[in-house]
């Protein structure tokens, strides 16, 4: 009961990440490179750099993930900042 529980959150943040970055692909905000390229972050920018750099960290960090999920998600944070971290806090820490 515990791997079909596990299976199906899975299934259900896989589905909510592919939707999510097909919603964010639309905003055409900027990724994490360009935000900090800019002169000036402001302070919800360097927040934002902050939280992306501490989930970079904890998800190369994670020894029990594979590379894939890895790639993956390092992806979706890199080029949606904001959706990504939120991504990545509620469904990528397992």
């Amino acid at each position: 009961m515990d791997t079909l529980f596990h299976r199906s959150r899975s299934l259900l943040g896989v589905g909510l990440l592919v939707v999510a970055s097909l919603l964010l692909v639309g905003c055409g905000g900027p990724n994490l490179f360009e935000r900090m390229s800019a002169p000036y972050w402001g302070i919800c920018g360097t927040l934002i750099i902050v939280l992306d750099i501490v989930a970079l960290v904890d998800l190369l960090g994670d020894e029990r993930r594979e590379f894939g999920g890895k790639l993956l998600w390092t992806l979706l944070i890199v080029f949606f900042p904001i959706g990504g971290l939120i991504l990545y806090y509620l469904f990528g820490r397992d």
